[in-house]
């Protein structure tokens, strides 16, 4: 990936962070399935990490547990176990099926030792958590942050993600054409433009692209426009204006696209936005 797109994406898509649980765990703790992801530092101890279809995964500290989307989760921890547990709260601005959070496992599992350039940043982190200085959570939120880039950057650099966005950006002629069309969604995309653009013959990057990021180029094109244009229907942009900057000839094709996709107006779509947020 030539360009910084992981900066463009994280900026695009607002990550943030909220600690909630910091200290000593024992017994079973339980996380519902809430609009939101999470992650959690076992600064020490071992426990059972038990998904709501019932599979249960055994992790030892220190590692690092990331569900990027809802999940719900419980920890087990036997009596006689010593546990220290650091949890936040994860929201990355959705929009239509955020293409960051889509490309990711329902849960990753890190051993701490795993990212070695992350090493002084969750030092700091397990520092922070050990103390009781004014300031500390605002720290540890900030700090969730920045381990999370250093998960999104090992499951790039090592090919962990095997299809969506993530694996399109480690990619070389991949990420090409998907750099152009996040930088360019007004653009009249087609399947050989973009094939140029990645330096491919129109067949093979058709091929190419539907095995990597798991939907075919145009399909990509449009869920893009889409999240850009939910997240400017969000900041109260009206769709006369959003349609020219996200690829459309009109506010009545924007909507005849949001229709398709999802089934709803940009306005009836945005509605149901705020009675969300508002429940």
């Amino acid at each position: 990936m030539k360009s910084d797109q992981l900066s463009a994406l994280i900026e695009r898509f607002s990550l943030q962070t909220g600690v909630f649980y910091n200290g000593t765990l024992c017994g079973i703790a339980r996380f519902e399935e809430e609009q939101q992801g999470y992650i959690h530092l076992l600064r020490r101890g071992r426990m059972r990490v038990r998904l709501s279809d019932g599979t249960t995964l055994p992790v030892s500290g220190p590692c690092l547990m990331y569900c990027p989307r809802a999940l719900a989760h419980r920890f087990e921890v036997e009596e006689e176990e010593e546990v220290e547990l650091t949890c936040a709260s994860v929201r990355i601005q959705s929009g239509f099926n955020n293409p960051i959070t889509r490309a990711i496992p329902d849960i990753v599992i890190l051993q701490c030792a795993e990212l070695p350039h992350a090493k002084p940043l969750l030092d700091i982190l397990v520092a922070e958590a050990a103390t009781y200085q004014d300031g500390r959570v605002a720290a540890l939120n900030r700090l969730f942050e920045l381990v999370i880039i250093q998960v999104l950057r090992f499951l790039i650099s090592q090919g962990k993600a095997s299809s969506g966005l993530l694996a399109g950006l480690a990619d070389p002629r991949i990420a090409l054409a998907l750099e152009a069309v996040h930088e360019h969604p007004e653009s009249a995309w087609t399947i050989e433009l973009m094939a140029s653009t990645a330096g491919m013959s129109r067949a093979r990057f058709a091929d190419h692209f539907r095995n990597v990021v798991q939907l075919t180029p145009l399909n990509y094109v449009t869920d893009w426009r889409l999240t850009l244009a939910q997240q400017m229907l969000l900041a109260g942009r009206s769709t006369q204006l959003i349609a020219s900057e996200v690829g459309y000839e009109s506010s009545s094709a924007l909507a005849r696209a949001f229709r398709r996709r999802l089934g709803f107006s940009p306005v009836a779509w945005l509605d149901s936005q705020r009675k969300l947020k508002a429940a």
